[in-house]
């Protein structure tokens, strides 16, 4: 006696191309959430204490990184700027703001304003901002355009394969020690003075990592590297 009728033969063959399907198609779907800004903080803007727009401090007011990122070239936390660098400015202008009321409460209380971390590594990963600006990585490959930010949020994913294609050939985001801080400089703004041609990026890269003594790629992508 036939205990199943012949057409779910057809059904069996295509359970057993859809499972699979099906499986990749979720894996899929799960790397894509993984890598999305829902789940790295891509591009979400944090609510701060203050609206601080780096739009018109760096791009409109010429404002250098280490005014207020004073810890910068030295620590391994870039520094959140204490309210008297704030003060340093707003003594004299927008002194009647009411959007600045918590900068100047904070400076009479002498409290600390608590900001908010931006771009946030993971407790297990060891990163150090001082050896990045000393072997000549810009601010921007990092922390992308903030001069065109109205207002603060996370311009890269901070994933670790982020981390291991500049650690991987980190000649494409090499410059030049005192263009560091500079949200508009570009390697063609250099001139080869062998060819006499503006230079490109990997080739300026592969100058400065010579001069800059960065380490083969080999060992800067080594676990011990990140993971102490």
């Amino acid at each position: 006696m036939q205990l199943f009728h012949p057409s779910l033969n057809s059904i069996a063959r295509l359970l057993v191309f859809a499972l699979p399907l099906s499986g990749a198609g979720t894996g899929v779907g799960l790397a894509i959430v993984y890598r999305s800004g829902y789940i790295t903080g891509q591009g979400e803007v944090i609510d701060q204490p203050v609206p601080f727009s780096h739009l018109h401090h760096v791009s409109q007011l010429g404002i250098d990184c280490r005014f207020c990122h004073t810890g910068v070239e030295t620590s391994s936390f870039a520094g959140v700027p204490p309210t008297k660098t704030c003060m340093q400015c707003h003594q004299q202008m927008w002194v009647g703001s009411e959007m600045l009321n918590p900068i100047r409460e904070s400076y009479r209380a002498n409290k600390p304003i608590k900001w908010e971390r931006v771009n946030n590594a993971p407790d297990y990963v060891y990163f150090n901002h001082s050896i990045h600006i000393g072997k000549g990585v810009g601010c921007v490959s990092c922390h992308g355009q903030l001069d065109k930010m109205p207002l603060t949020f996370q311009s890269k994913s901070l994933l670790m394969e982020w981390c291991l294609d500049c650690h991987r050939a980190p000649e494409k985001h090499l410059r030049p020690l005192d263009k560091v801080t500079s949200m508009v400089w570009k390697a063609s703004d250099v001139v080869n003075a062998e060819t006499g041609k503006p230079y490109t990026q990997e080739e300026l890269g592969a100058k400065l990592k010579k001069e800059h003594n960065v380490r083969d790629s080999k060992v800067i992508t080594s676990c011990s590297m990140c993971h102490r």
